[in-house]
């Protein structure tokens, strides 16, 4: 996939976890933006390699979740 078709993805990604991550840690967008650009998860998205942007909006809610709680993402399998 190129790098366009990536960013593009993302585009579709990002506004759908930032407005789970709302939902659920009762925090404003721009926190929620802040949040979700500074991690771990958000560089391993941008890595086509990583296959992560196909995964759905829960589990990458999930993994998000995970990494902001202990520090570090399991990656599923089937990323």
């Amino acid at each position: 996939m190129s790098e366009v078709s990536i960013k593009t993805m993302l585009e579709l990604i990002v506004p759908r976890l930032v407005k789970k991550i709302i939902e659920t840690q009762n925090i404003t967008e721009k926190e929620a933006l802040t949040a979700v650009y500074a991690s771990e998860l958000y560089r391993q998205l941008e890595r086509e390699e990583t296959k992560l942007w196909h995964l759905s909006v829960p589990t990458l809610f999930d993994l998000w979740m995970e990494e902001k709680e202990t520090g570090s993402i399991t990656y599923p399998e089937e990323a």
